[in-house]
């Protein structure tokens, strides 16, 4: 027997779910027989005002490049600096699998019920109000502080060309081109962002493919250096101290940087409320997270640290005060070593296209977010307002508010601003990955004690519940321990102490108010609510039908991707 959230008592067959009384929210409606079955329409002014216009391609486009960031082909420089290219690889590979669970956990939970914020919303679900809203304004700050943090990548890329342009007038026009995008109707970022996203991984299997041809000959030197570099200058450093102890060290710094450079699960779960078909689509974006995160990271890690040597001073130059002409990718500052011209012009153009779509997909996850809290009630009734297309235009005018905070590099060097934005950033994911696990091991045992089978679901993950430990476990630990560096060494100082532990402070101090301020409750297993918004969804999968409106290219590529 099991409750739904208005405490009625259901005898049921799963999947099904309990009609609310007058007054709640409905989480997820659906029109009986939409039109073509590719939205959901609205059924009240106050719910879900968001269209189900994201089409396969769109998410698997997403799914794939959304873990492709930035900083795998920028940020991984100073990895390969402080550990060396054996500890970055080795980082890397144990990394990928922790994120893996992750996947694993929020693809059941999010094809159970595809809605709009999954994540932040079941953990309040599954868990308590007060740990969702936790999580979700940790995930809304996470997103929101990574928009400045791409805007200053973008900056730091176009410094290898030209200091001409003021940091001001990057920031400006940025934030312009992501207000652009991301005020037209869904289907318009997702189709700008499928083909951005398509770029990013021809760049990513091009360069390592470019790795491969190098090393063995393939350049203007007929160098065949092959690992040359693992051996001198070596495979480790030890920048942080001499040994064993800094070895060991430079191997923690590229574990923590690993933690914020590999992502992508939370980026496929956001499309789940927008998604057309999302049983049928979602599955797959998760099942293929493995292997993405295995060729892009994995191999990509290994190519870095054939490509330069860890004492490259052109490189430590990039990172250390973002100087002009310095090239901030070690991909192409390998170029530079091996005088292959134009191509680090090319490479670099690309990966500041890769930077600006980096941008663009973390301003539609903190948007979503924010629109998810809010119609949780957990953030102002104004958020929930939605342009006639379906775009909560509030929450995106909100979060590139926050991209203002990229004008620090006005009166910072972009390297400095960059360092405190990967450290702020990197603590709440690693603290929105913990959520995750945590809330997929309450919905597992909420499951359980109401007899629902999880070979009844639509998706059932492998390995449950020992994933979800294991990223748990592994998330929280990397958490509390990612801020090594500023106690040692008197290398001490309040920006940089603020910026690695303020999410972790701050996570705890918001669940405790709200939950204090409303009363709320920590949900016993039989108490979770498993049932509201799922017979909507099963009605829209039960009458789904493709639409067959738009271009035959894009029907063409539907069908690739589907």
């Amino acid at each position: 027997m099991a409750k739904n959230q208005n405490g009625a008592t259901d005898n049921k067959t799963f999947p099904r779910v309990s009609f609310k009384d007058e007054g709640a929210t409905v989480i997820e409606p659906v029109e009986v027989l939409p039109a073509n079955g590719s939205s959901i329409e609205i059924l009240h002014e106050d719910q879900d005002q968001t269209k189900r216009k994201l089409k396969p391609r769109h998410i698997q486009l997403i799914g794939i490049a959304g873990t492709i960031g930035t900083a795998l082909f920028v940020n991984i420089g100073k990895g390969l600096i402080s550990g060396g290219p054996a500890s970055l690889f080795i980082a890397y590979t144990l990394w990928c699998p922790v994120v893996y669970t992750i996947a694993l956990c929020m693809s059941e939970m999010a094809t159970f019920l595809p809605i709009s914020s999954p994540f932040v919303r079941f953990a309040g679900r599954f868990v308590d109000p007060a740990f969702g809203v936790a999580a979700g304004y940790n995930f809304f700050l996470f997103q929101a502080s990574l928009l400045p943090f791409e805007i200053t990548v973008c900056n730091l890329v176009i410094r290898y060309w030209t200091t001409a342009i003021p940091t001001w007038a990057v920031c400006l026009i940025f934030l312009a081109l992501y207000a652009a995008l991301n005020y037209i109707r869904v289907s318009g970022y997702g189709e700008a962002e499928f083909w951005m996203s398509i770029g990013k991984v021809i760049l990513i299997v091009g360069l390592i493919l470019y790795t491969f041809i190098v090393m063995v000959g393939g350049n203007p030197k007929h160098d065949a250096f092959g690992f040359r570099y693992w051996k001198n200058p070596g495979a480790f450093t030890t920048k942080y101290r001499e040994g064993d102890m800094g070895r060991f060290l430079g191997f923690l710094y590229c574990l923590f940087q690993a933690a914020f450079v590999v992502a992508g699960p939370e980026y496929v779960s956001m499309t789940a409320g927008e998604a057309e078909n999302p049983r049928a689509v979602l599955p797959k974006a998760y099942r293929s997270i493995f292997w993405r995160l295995t060729i892009f990271f994995v191999l990509g890690s290994l190519s870095v640290g054939i490509n330069v040597p860890y004492n490259d001073p052109k490189l430590i130059e990039a990172y250390s005060n973002g100087k002009a002409g310095a090239a901030a990718s070690p991909f192409v500052r390998s170029m530079e070593i091996l005088n292959i011209p134009i191509l680090p012009h090319i490479v670099n153009a690309l990966i500041l296209t890769s930077a600006f779509s980096a941008g663009n997909s973390t301003t539609y996850c903190a948007t979503r977010s924010l629109y998810g809290l809010a119609l949780e009630g957990k953030a102002p009734s104004l958020l929930k307002r939605c342009s006639r297309s379906g775009v909560p235009y509030v929450c995106v005018t909100i979060v590139l508010c926050f991209g203002g905070l990229a004008f620090l590099q006005v009166s910072h060097s972009a390297a400095v601003v960059l360092t405190w934005f990967t450290n702020l950033v990197t603590a709440s994911q690693l603290i929105n990955f913990a959520v995750i696990a945590f809330t997929y091991i309450k919905f597992k045992k909420a499951c359980e004690a109401q007899g629902l089978l999880r070979d009844s679901l639509p998706h059932k993950a492998p390995f449950q519940p020992f994933a979800a430990w294991i990223g748990l476990i592994a998330c929280s630990v990397v958490t509390l321990a990612a801020g090594y560096s500023i106690f040692i060494d008197d290398n001490f100082n309040v920006p940089d102490f603020l910026f690695q532990y303020m999410m972790v402070g701050v996570f705890p101090l918001i669940f405790g108010c709200w939950k204090v301020w409303k009363g709320t409750k920590w949900l016993a297993p039989h108490e979770v609510d498993l049932t509201s918004g799922v017979w909507e969804i099963e009605e829209y999968t039960a009458h789904f039908r493709p639409d067959l409106t738009g271009s035959r290219a894009g029907r063409l590529l539907d069908k690739i991707f589907s």
